[in-house]
């Protein structure tokens, strides 16, 4: 839980608001929200003021969903990568270089991404071989 210096940060209120607002309630809320509107066109005899309403209310909505839902995506993939990076730390046989690999270049990540692929196509052509060896023995 957050102390009290946190309590009022932006990420813990973008973490908390994104939660609630997540919810099954939230979404029944606002689809509540939508039928209510819609069945009010025919009293307000859908005037501009009436469309402006839903207009004007889902795009604020929106874009401030925009910065909460990318502070809560850009919080778990920092933990996510760290996470891994705590991983591959930890296991000897593991190459140290790909701790941090998110802060690499588009070319360094490439890169390895091609050692990968030919790593396993290497294992893909072992596993063909003994395979092989099995059915012909």
């Amino acid at each position: 839980m957050a102390d009290r210096s946190d309590r009022w940060s932006f990420s813990e209120i973008a973490r908390r608001t994104a939660s609630v607002l997540g919810s099954s309630t939230a979404f029944a809320l606002a689809c509540v929200t939508v039928v209510v509107w819609a069945v009010t066109g025919p009293i307000f005899g859908y005037a501009d003021t009436w469309q402006l309403v839903i207009n004007t209310g889902t795009t604020i909505v929106t874009f401030l969903m925009v910065f909460l839902v990318q502070n809560t995506q850009n919080r778990d993939a920092r933990a996510l990568h760290l996470k891994l990076d705590e991983l591959l730390r930890s296991m000897e046989n593991a190459r140290n270089k790909l701790i941090d690999l998110e802060n690499c270049s588009d070319d360094e990540l490439a890169h390895v991404e091609r050692q990968f692929q030919a790593l396993k196509h290497r294992q893909q052509r072992k596993q063909n071989d003994e395979g092989y060896r099995l059915r012909t023995r």
